[in-house]
Formats: structure tokens, C-alpha cells, sequence
């Protein structure tokens, strides 16, 4: 049975060879490899990579301490992908180191870069500036970390989203269309028509509703290309203010849903997806020109257009230009 240890050994430090006093950087130690181990135990997986927060740090932490802890969870992840954030709250008015580290330097970067972000105004001139990382980690001092929930939320918002692989550039993400795409379903909710078709509805004075011809190139087209004078001069980037019969900018003519609007551009693609964005306002009876403002000219329409409403009044010569 050994013997124990007498109290002049202890304080003359002859213990023997097998025993070892521990001193306050054998007890740092510890808890940074403590640290690192429940860290890691609460990481979730993004896209292969273990990510994690942690926020219950001793106030009275230091940079060097942080970076003692990502040493710890290095080793602990040799091989495996990995981003964590880790600190501690503060009093308010203090401010207290971030340590952000991973298992690369693109992680640690746009983690970094995310949380200058996230944390706008709080963060020190120097973390600020330096958001380089060095050697898979960086360190920033941001102020009142942890006084709000808001904070915890938004360092796993960081440590989540910087982790994600680089996307293929030749990949779509999922629920993403092609212009082609949103074009052709654009045109299935649309009964499209001609320009004779157009310029006959323009003319009639027994429709049940009034019509209205809405030219949306911008001007630099309008002037290259030519105009129809009498069409209201909405351009694309207005159009759903104009038209939307519940917006107090609308055109005085947008004052029900029973608007018949017809919409054309240049060759009538941008009108297609102009005009589904009206009905998604209620206006289901707008539609658009097949071929647009060429299309009219190859057909030798007329430039000037006398356009008829129900009573008889006209609108020939009445041009909205965009605000």
C-alpha cells in the first residue's frame, strides 16, 4: 500500500517520480480539452461539416485560452470538415473575445465575414479591420455579446450558412427556373393575341370593357425603334404601381379589375412575364402582343391608334410616362 504524501514533501516538491503536482496551466488545460469535447458533442452536421456555438465561457477568457481550445478540437478533427464559434456572454458595456475556428480557411473567412455583418457596430476597429484568419481561426472582440437572444441565434445562423459547400456554377438550386421556364409558364395563364387582334379590340367601341394599349420599353428603345402613339407609356419597372387598383399611385384608368390591358414590348417576350405579374394582381383579363412593337410594324398597323372605351371616350392621345 503507498504511502501518502507528507505535507513537508508537498512543500519541499520532492514527490515521487510517478506522481505530478498540477499547476494552474495543467488545470487550463483541462478545461479547454473539457471545452472542446462538449463543443464537439453539440455540433451539428452541414453539408458533411460539424458545426457548433458555444457561449458559456468564464467571462474572464482570453484570446489565448480561445485559441488553446481550437488546438483542442484541431486535434480532436483531424480529419473530419468543421466551423465553431465560441465565447461568452459579458456584462453590458464590456466586450469579450470570438473565436471562430474550422477546418478551413474559406469556413473561418466567411464566417468572419458574416458575423462583421451580423454584429454591425459591434465589433472593435482591429477585428474589423483584420478579418483574415490565421491559421483556421480568427479572433474578434465584439461588445455585449449574449445581452440579447438575438446573439446565440445569429452566430448559428453564421456558423451554418459559412459551412455549406460552394455551390456548382453549373448546378441549379433546387426550385430555380430557367428564363425559359418562367416564360412558358408565364404564357400558359395568358390568352395571348396578334396585333390585328389588338388593334380590332382597340377599335371597337361595343367591348364590355375598357381597353387600354401599355407600351413598357424604356425610352431608349421607344426612340430607336418608333412608338404607337396613343398606347400609355407604363414602363417595366412601374408597371405593378400603375395598374394595381388598391396602390394610390395607380393610373386613373386602373379602377377595376376588369381592365382589359394589353401589354407589348419590343418582341414580346418581357410583356409575357410583365402580363403574368398583372394578373397576379387581379387583372385577368390583361394579356400581350405575340411579337410586340415589330411584330405590329411587319403587319403594317397603323402608328396612330384611336383607342375606344365604353361611352365613347377616347384615349389617342394620352401618354403616361412612368414617375
Amino acid at each position: 500500500m503507498p504511502q501518502s504524501v507528507s505535507s513537508s514533501d508537498r512543500e519541499s516538491g520532492s514527490l515521487s517520480p510517478g506522481r505530478h503536482q498540477r499547476t494552474l496551466d495543467d488545470v487550463r488545460e483541462q478545461v479547454a480539452q473539457s471545452i472542446a469535447i462538449r463543443t464537439i458533442n453539440r455540433s451539428e452536421i452541414i453539408d458533411s461539416s460539424k458545426v457548433g456555438v458555444v457561449l458559456t465561457i468564464s467571462p474572464s477568457s482570453d484570446p489565448l485560452f480561445l485559441r488553446r481550445i481550437a488546438s483542442k478540437i484541431k486535434h480532436a478533427l483531424l480529419t473530419s470538415s468543421y466551423l465553431f464559434a465560441i465565447s461568452t456572454t459579458c456584462p453590458p458595456g464590456e466586450s469579450v473575445p470570438l473565436l471562430v475556428c474550422g477546418s478551413s480557411e474559406d469556413f473561418v473567412l466567411r464566417a468572419a465575414l458574416l458575423i462583421s455583418s451580423k454584429f454591425l457596430g459591434r465589433l472593435d476597429n482591429l477585428s474589423q479591420r483584420q478579418l483574415q484568419p490565421d491559421g483556421g481561426r480568427w479572433v474578434g472582440f465584439v461588445n455585449d455579446l449574449g445581452a440579447s437572444p438575438f446573439d446565440e441565434v445569429a452566430l448559428w445562423d453564421v456558423v451554418r450558412k459559412a459551412a455549406r459547400s460552394p455551390m456548382d456554377p453549373l448546378m441549379p438550386p433546387p426550385g430555380s427556373m430557367s428564363i425559359n421556364t418562367m416564360l412558358a409558364n408565364a404564357r400558359t395563364r395568358l390568352e395571348r393575341i396578334t396585333p390585328p387582334t389588338a388593334y380590332t379590340e382597340l377599335r371597337d367601341p361595343a367591348s364590355p370593357w375598357p381597353v387600354v394599349l401599355v407600351d413598357i420599353r424604356p425610352e431608349a428603345q421607344r426612340l430607336e425603334e418608333g412608338m404607337i402613339s396613343g398606347a400609355l407609356i407604363v414602363e417595366r419597372n412601374v408597371l405593378e404601381w400603375r395598374f394595381d387598383p388598391r396602390c394610390k399611385y395607380r393610373l386613373p384608368i386602373a379602377d377595376r379589375y376588369d381592365l382589359r390591358v394589353i401589354v407589348f414590348c419590343s418582341e414580346g417576350y418581357t410583356s409575357s412575364l410583365a402580363t403574368a405579374s398583372l394578373h397576379d394582381l387581379g387583372l385577368l383579363n390583361a394579356t400581350d402582343i405575340i411579337g410586340g412593337f415589330k411584330a405590329w410594324k411587319d403587319a403594317g398597323l397603323p402608328s396612330e391608334v384611336e383607342v375606344c372605351r365604353r361611352g365613347g371616350r377616347t384615349l389617342s392621345a394620352i401618354n403616361f410616362k412612368h414617375a
